[in-house]
């Protein structure tokens, strides 16, 4: 279906901003939510944010909320994290996935990037 490349990951400092981007390939992006989770090191998998198909309903976690901003441009295949006031614990990778349905919930998306590092240093 879709095949998802993350990308901007990197350092930041505590308070910084980074913008996250995943390119997408396959015919079916326009029709899939898109949706950002992260993972630091022995801790689970966690959602982060969602998008619709459209661009025009978004949901976030609460820890992330007012700060990071999810968006997308169908024309250009591509899916953002805008991330601003960041904090050590948003330190994690980062993975872009992809779902038929606007979910929140992992086992839904059935397609997912290799991630990308965000390391948030003090």
């Amino acid at each position: 279906q879709v095949q998802l490349v993350e990308s901007g990951g990197g350092l930041v400092q505590a308070g910084g901003s980074l913008r996250l981007s995943c390119a997408a390939s396959g015919r079916t992006f326009n029709n899939d939510a898109m949706g950002w989770f992260r993972q630091a090191p022995g801790k689970e998998r966690e959602f982060v944010a969602v998008i619709n198909s459209t661009g025009l309903n978004t949901n976030y976690a609460n820890s992330v909320k007012g700060r990071f901003t999810i968006s997308r441009d169908n024309a250009k295949n591509t899916v953002y994290l805008q991330m601003h006031s960041l904090k050590l614990e948003d330190t994690a990778v980062y993975y872009c996935a992809a779902a038929r349905s606007y979910t929140v919930i992992a086992d839904y998306f059935g397609s997912w990037g290799q991630g990308t590092q965000v390391t948030v240093s003090s």
